[in-house]
Order: C-alpha cells, then structure tokens, then sequence
C-alpha cells in the first residue's frame, strides 16, 4: 500500500514541492506521523506541528508554504482540509480492491425484486417482493431490503441493515451496520390507562449521497413520510422520530434526538447528545451545540447552545437550588420595584 508523491500531487491538482518519487505508505494524523508517511496542517493555529512532525511529506494552504518547504516535501492546495479528505477517498479507491459482484447463493431474492447491473448482494441478504435495487448497489451480508423498498445507484448496505417496506434510498448513500430505516414511529393514543397503538402508514424517503452511521434508526411516518434531504450526514446512534424532515446538507453527531414532526432547515450542524423536541422548526443554518435541549422553534441562523455547565457536585447542587428560586425571586423583586415607585415624590405639574 504505497503511492508516489507525485501521483497523490496530481490527484489532488496541488503544488508539489520536492521529490515526486518519494514513495508515500500511508496516511496519518500529523501529530503521530512517522517518515514514509503523509499528514496535512491546515490552519496556522497548528503551524508549529510543522516543525514536530516525523512526516515525509505534508498537505498545507499556500499560508503554510514556507515554514513546510524550510522542513522537506509538500503538496500546496487551496483547502488542506478538504484536500485530505479527498485524498483519503482516493487512497481507498487505489487500495481497497471490492470483489467482484456477485448475487451470492446463500442471499433470498424474490423473484418480483428488480435488480440492477454490477449488484452485489451478500450472504443471507432478504430482497423482498417488488423491491427495487439500483446499478452498483451493494447488499451487505444479512441485510434486509423490504417490500416495494428502493436502493438507488451506488448505494452501500453495509451488514444487518434494515430498510423496510416502502422506504426509499437514494444514490450513491452509505448506510453503516444496524441503520434501520423504516421501524414504525412512535405513536400511540391513551386511552382508560393503556396505549392504542396509532399504524404507522407513511414511509421514510432519503434523499441521495446522504451517509448513516451504525445503529441509527429513522422511523417511518405516521401518515405522511419522514424526509432526509440529500447530502445529510448522520452519525452512530441517532433517533430520528415520524415525519420528521431534515434538510439537505445537514449534520448531526452521534447520539442526537429528533422527536417527531420536527423540520430540520438545509445546512444545519446539531452536536452530539443533543435533543430536538417535536413538532419544532429550525430554520436553515442553524447550529446547536452538543448536549443542547432545543425546546422553542429557531427562525434565524446562528449558533445556539442550551446546557447547565458543569461543575463539581457541591457547587452545581447549590446553583441548581438557586435556579429552582428564580421564579420567587423575580416576583419578589417585582414587588420591591412597584413599592419604591409608589414611594418615590411625583413631580407636580405647576
């Protein structure tokens, strides 16, 4: 597993400066690379890992170009970032051979299913009736694709995802082990003391190159679909509630919440172990921090962050005391502000 400096150079459209033969084994992070070895710094925050790092070669923006070519060879691109980010795909497309596609004996296709050129479909996979599987798909080992469900062009099912009857998936996404699209939402009516299940009808509709890491579950809608726009990137672990409609290009992190019939805007990042109650809408570009509790509807974009800081137990066991009195206190201190101004002397009109 090794490139060419030169070859990586090119791939990436930079600015090499040095050797293009310099054989490249293996992508690290700079502050742990060893010689044989490439890493980026892409802000001048991190400058002084130039200096430190046992890389052989180095990705930076044309502010770092200096201080990388005084200490051995580079490749200058506009974004450093994104340029690595780009290379580790093409790392993977030059190392990672797939097997050819095969529909594996040991897979249970219904007949009814249409399948696609170049499928891949793994053993013990269930391709269930009328369901649709787009050229190139790839179908993890004990995946299930359900009843009239889609996968589109490209798409990869890694092992033991579920997509259930009627969800769709569009092209060219990436759906990590566990994801489960399609279980029912949670919906229930109350009634003498028990729960009446509410039939879940709609369906769940994702959009193209959106990637879902493991163990997600996004539920089905009750009676309209739940909705992910393309390009969304959601993490491990997350829950997204019935007819739920997140907007394309979104992120969220691992562990977030979505409750249902919330809308989600385009271009919006929720950090991780955050909640999102339902029913509530986030405009476009709107960012929430980690651990946040969105309880109100958000119109404008910006950065919100909604948590009690952490302290030590003593100290946070007192303040949240004080929260508690807050309400008293403002009463309290309202009265003190009517009193002094009935006592305050009015001004006489001569």
């Amino acid at each position: 597993m090794s490139q060419p400096l030169g070859a990586i150079a090119e791939a990436l459209r930079g600015r090499l400066i040095g050797d293009a033969n310099l054989i490249i084994h293996k992508l690290s992070p700079v502050g742990s690379a060893a010689p044989g070895e490439l890493s980026f710094v892409s802000h001048a925050r991190y400058a002084k890992q130039i200096d430190t790092t046992q890389a052989s070669a180095l990705l930076v923006p044309p502010a770092l170009v200096e201080a990388a070519q005084a200490r051995g060879a580079c490749i200058v691109v506009d974004d450093a970032y994104l340029a690595f980010a780009r290379l580790t795909q093409w790392w993977r497309q030059q190392h990672d051979d797939l097997p050819p596609p095969r529909l594996h004996p040991q897979a249970s296709i219904d007949p009814s299913a249409v399948i696609g050129q170049g499928v891949d479909v793994g053993p013990f996979a269930v391709i269930e009736a009328g369901a649709r599987i787009g050229d190139g798909a790839r179908i993890g080992a004990h995946a299930v694709v359900g009843r009239d469900a889609v996968v589109g062009d490209g798409t990869v099912l890694y092992p033991r995802v579920v997509i259930g009857a009627r969800c769709s998936v569009g092209a060219r996404g990436v759906l990590h082990p566990g994801v489960v699209i399609g279980a029912d939402g949670f919906g229930f009516a109350p009634h003498q003391g028990q729960w009446v299940k509410i039939e879940q009808l709609g369906a769940v509709r994702i959009g193209d190159d959106v990637e879902i890491g493991a163990n997600t579950c996004i539920d089905r809608g009750a009676l309209d679909d739940t909705v992910i726009g393309d390009g969304v990137k959601l993490d491990n672990l997350i829950q997204i509630g019935h007819n739920v409609q997140v907007g394309p290009n979104t992120a969220m992190a691992g562990c977030v919440g979505v409750a249902g019939s919330a809308t989600i805007g385009a271009n919006c990042t929720v950090g991780g172990g955050a909640v999102v109650l339902g029913h509530l809408s986030l405009a476009d570009g709107v960012h929430i921090s980690a651990a946040s509790v969105v309880t109100r509807s958000i119109q404008r974009p910006g950065h919100y962050t909604g948590m009690f800081p952490i302290d030590d137990n003593a100290a946070w066991e007192k303040n949240a005391a004080s929260l508690k009195q807050l309400n008293r206190l403002r009463e309290r201190l309202k009265a003190v502000e009517n009193a002094i101004a009935q006592a305050s002397p009015k001004n006489d009109t001569p």
